[in-house]
Parts: C-alpha cells; sequence; structure tokens
C-alpha cells in the first residue's frame, strides 16, 4: 500500500507540474453576458415565427425585417450580428448550436437569472439557496473574488459593471471584495473624470421602463472608461436589456438591443486591441444566463417549466484559444464550466477554486481532454 501510494502522489504531482509548465499568453480576462439571448437568434438571425407577429411589436417593423432578413441562417445571423460572426467567432470558438449537434445548457434547476449568473460565477449550481431572483448574498466567493486573490489584486482590479441592479448580491460573496457598479447607482472610482460624471448625470436622466435595471448603454460606456483608466484585469460586463424587452413582448426592442450587444462586443474587441495593457494579454468569454421559450406563447418567458429555457451559448477568444469558430458535433457543456475554463485561460489550475463542480472547456483552452 505504501509503494502504491507513493506512485500515486508521484503521478499527482507530475500532473499538476505539467499544468502548471504550460504558458499561458492569457494575463487578463473579460466576461460579457447578454441577458436571455437565445440561442437561436444568435445561430440563426431573426427568428422566422416572431418577425411578422404584431403582438411582439413587429407590426410596424417593415425597416428591421428588409435589413435583417436573408435566405439562410448563416446570412440571417451574421446580418444581425455582423461583428460577432465576422471577426470574434473566426478567431476564437462557439458553442451552443443545438442545430449543429453542439448543445449548452444550464446545470440549476430554475433557468431564471440570478441561478444562471451565480452558476456562471461559482462554478456550481446552488439549488438549495439560489431558487430565484431573491436579494440574497451569493452564498459561495465567486471566480471574480478568487482571482482577486489568487493574483493579490486590490479590489479596484477586480471590476463588474452590471444594468440589473442585483449584481451586489450575485458578484460577490463579501459586500466591497470587489468593484461593483449596478442599477442606477453611480460609478465612483478613485479616479473619476468628467467622462463618469456625464453618465452619472444620463442615467438617472434616461430612465429604462423597469426600475430596477438601467440602459446597457450606461453600463457598457463606464465600463469602457474604467478600462482605459483603471486597467482591471478582471473585468465582468453584465448587459441586461434582451432579457427585458423580451418579457415586455418586444421582439422589435430584442433585435435592437441584439444589435446594439454586437456593437458592444466590437468596442470592447477595439479597445483591447488598442489598449497596451489587454493587446495580445486578454481572453474574453460571452455569454448568457438562460434562455428562453420556442414558441410564440412562451418565447418571453424562462423557468424551470419553460421548455428551452435550460439552453445557452458559449463563445471565447483570446492568445490562448485556438480559432476554429462555430464548432459540431461536440460533448454537452454545461454553464458550471465556465468558471473553471476562465481560469484554465489565466494559467491556473482549476482545481484550486474549492466547490467548482465544472470543468475547463478543452477547445476553448487548447488543452487536451
Amino acid at each position: 500500500m505504501g509503494i502504491r501510494y507513493r506512485c500515486l502522489a508521484g503521478l499527482l504531482a507530475a500532473l499538476s507540474l505539467t499544468w502548471a509548465a504550460e504558458p499561458r499568453k492569457t494575463r487578463n480576462v473579460i466576461l460579457v453576458t447578454a441577458d436571455g439571448l437565445r440561442w437561436q437568434e444568435l445561430f440563426t438571425g431573426i427568428e422566422p415565427l416572431l418577425m411578422n407577429e404584431k403582438q411582439a411589436g413587429m407590426g410596424e417593423a417593415q425597416e428591421r425585417r428588409t435589413r435583417l432578413w436573408r435566405a439562410t441562417p448563416e446570412e440571417r445571423r451574421e446580418a444581425l450580428l455582423p461583428f460577432f460572426w465576422t471577426t470574434l467567432a473566426r478567431r476564437g470558438v462557439v458553442l451552443g448550436n443545438r442545430n449543429k449537434n453542439s448543445p449548452v445548457k444550464v446545470s440549476n434547476a430554475y433557468r431564471v437569472s440570478y441561478p444562471g449568473y451565480s452558476e456562471i460565477l461559482t462554478g456550481r449550481a446552488q439549488d438549495a439557496t439560489i431558487r430565484g431572483n431573491d436579494r440574497i448574498q451569493n452564498p459561495s466567493p465567486t471566480v471574480l473574488e478568487f482571482l482577486r486573490e489568487k493574483f493579490r489584486l486590490a479590489p479596484a482590479q477586480v471590476a463588474l459593471f452590471a444594468s440589473w441592479d442585483m449584481f451586489p448580491y450575485i458578484g460577490q460573496h463579501r459586500p466591497g471584495s470587489i468593484f461593483v457598479n449596478a442599477g442606477y447607482s453611480e460609478a465612483t472610482p478613485a479616479e473619476s473624470g468628467p467622462r463618469f460624471r456625464e453618465l452619472n448625470r444620463l442615467q438617472v436622466r434616461m430612465l429604462t421602463p423597469w426600475d430596477s435595471v438601467r440602459h446597457d448603454y450606461i453600463t457598457f460606456e463606464l465600463a469602457l472608461e474604467y478600462m482605459r483608466t483603471a486597467h482591471p484585469r478582471v473585468v465582468h460586463i453584465a448587459l441586461g436589456e434582451t432579457d427585458d424587452w423580451a418579457h415586455d413582448g418586444r421582439y422589435d426592442r430584442v433585435l435592437d438591443l441584439i444589435g446594439y450587444f454586437d456593437a458592444c462586443l466590437r468596442r470592447l474587441w477595439r479597445a483591447v486591441e488598442s489598449l497596451e495593457f489587454y493587446r495580445d494579454a486578454t481572453s474574453i468569454v460571452v455569454t448568457v444566463d438562460h434562455g428562453r421559450g420556442v414558441l410564440l406563447s412562451d418565447w418571453q418567458s424562462h423557468g424551470s417549466k419553460v421548455a428551452g429555457a435550460e439552453q445557452i451559448w458559449i463563445a471565447i477568444a483570446g492568445p490562448d484559444t485556438p480559432p476554429q469558430g462555430e464548432l459540431s458535433n461536440t460533448p454537452e457543456y454545461l454553464q458550471r464550466d465556465i468558471a473553471p475554463t476562465m481560469l484554465d485561460l489565466l494559467g491556473i489550475d482549476y482545481r484550486e477554486y474549492k466547490g467548482a463542480l465544472g470543468k475547463p472547456i478543452p477547445q476553448a483552452t487548447g488543452r487536451k481532454k
């Protein structure tokens, strides 16, 4: 038994050394989430079932139909998300197209936002404690907090900007452990210049129809300005209006916000390429907290009883992700695999993050299974 134990210990030690020995170019990671953006629109563009539906706000949307309709799903999706498909996807990997046998789904039982974001940020479903969108502090340290401690960063170097005001609860186990700006709250970083002051004023003058969610424009502009001035190593940008307009049954606005989401990704990509701190050293992870229904009667909805709400997607690009584009015929991956993948891209053994149940996605990290 002693010899076998020593052999096993030696093997495990060798594996750990092998993991740590692989060099990584990724020094920073940016997570971008688009609340409730269905895989159907991402992979097939404007939805034929909804494009003429007056009750979905499409009665006066001839310009959108003309601009976005094409003969094939590939053409339609590129018309809706041109940057995503012509640049981001080609420079990395995209998973989640069910039509091409590339399934990605949530593992939590509830298929609503807090459980989904928590699964992304903790690498686990927490069904016993996070059962919905109640305002409770995340019961587990998030991967954002783990990275702050791992790299010995100041709280300002791990930043979360969100449209939804729930993120101070979702993104951190211990309040104040990272920099969080969410909902209609002022962003007051240490070096707050005129652009921050302007955006702080604008957010309370250009209100959305919802008290808990500000415009994605404010969220993204604040995040981009913070990246330019504070250079955080870990960033989460959580956009929300794709979900809120869907709940209101406004497919026309959903299409508009998907287009805006694509424009944000383009500007983020250009910022990463132009800023020396981020250039050639940053991985971008793009995903969603939950899916939605697939019928005229339930496309606005999601939850444990809505078929299709468990179906999500993931896109990853960066210096350590082999450029493979859209993948097909892949194993099923889970939302809980995102945090371990982020850690692997940063050169960290994901097993150090205790409690996570997911594993790195090998197509995204370039490692063998």
